[in-house]
């Protein structure tokens, strides 16, 4: 609604997160520390996990180890007697793969562990709960390098994670609980409204954690889909 003025008042929509119990995987990351804050934003209580946890409220989970997974879930649902959502935000950078062997077997099957089968892990520990209270939500950060050849391993380990998405979502549908993926392409603080052509449209860690919240929201009647942030790769118009 405008006013006198011409300035637009918008109303901030409520995602009906407030007391809702919210795990993130990878949270203290440059991604993953935005998504907690804007889920903190929301009312929910979040907690974070990472390796090394940082802060006072932070929990250790090392998700290459199902042991570490499994006692970390079991601590949360101890704690707070529910998990409602869990995002897994947690993998190697990029810029850390070997460019010089982006083809090797060995660098491709660590990356694949390192980012799908992470998610995997921590997915699988928190459906039984989610299914259990017929409400949940799980969201994985991917990357639009799943949809662009000239980095194998990056392409390899993210369409890993998209399928592997999927598939769980497929077999969880009419539970109530939604999977989904979302794909950025260059994450940035000052992302460029431009897009090149072949080339994904930017994002913000902001922006990552505005949609992330949406889909974490019992509002999102959304499962089963790879979402690209910023503008999904864009191909070439013919004049």
């Amino acid at each position: 609604m405008n006013d006198a003025g011409g300035t637009t008042n918008v109303e901030r929509m409520d995602l009906q997160l407030s007391g809702r119990v919210v795990l993130v995987v990878g949270g203290t990351g440059y991604i993953g520390s935005a998504i907690a804050r804007r889920a903190r934003s929301e009312g929910a209580t979040v907690i974070v996990a990472s390796r090394h946890p940082e802060e006072e409220e932070g929990i250790a989970l090392d998700a290459s180890d199902e042991a570490s997974v499994d006692a970390a879930l079991a601590g949360i649902l101890e704690t707070h007697g529910r998990l409602d959502a869990v995002v897994i935000t947690a993998a190697p950078p990029a810029h850390e793969l070997d460019p010089a062997r982006l083809s090797d077997p060995e660098q491709i099957a660590s990356a694949v562990e390192g980012k799908a089968l992470t998610f995997l892990r921590v997915a699988n520990a928190a459906l039984p709960y989610m299914v259990e209270q017929g409400f949940g939500r799980i969201v994985g950060i991917s990357g639009q390098n799943a949809f662009l050849t000239g980095n194998i391993t990056a392409t390899v380990r993210n369409a890993a994670l998209n399928i592997a998405a999927k598939s769980l979502a497929d077999e969880v549908a009419g539970s109530g609980v939604a999977i989904n993926v979302i794909n950025p392409g260059l994450v940035t603080d000052a992302p460029s409204p431009d897009v090149e052509r072949a080339r994904p449209g930017q994002s913000s860690p902001a922006q990552i954690g505005d949609l992330t919240a949406f889909l974490l929201s019992p509002l999102a009647n959304i499962s089963g889909e790879s979402i690209s942030i910023g503008h999904h790769l864009r191909g070439v118009v013919l004049p």
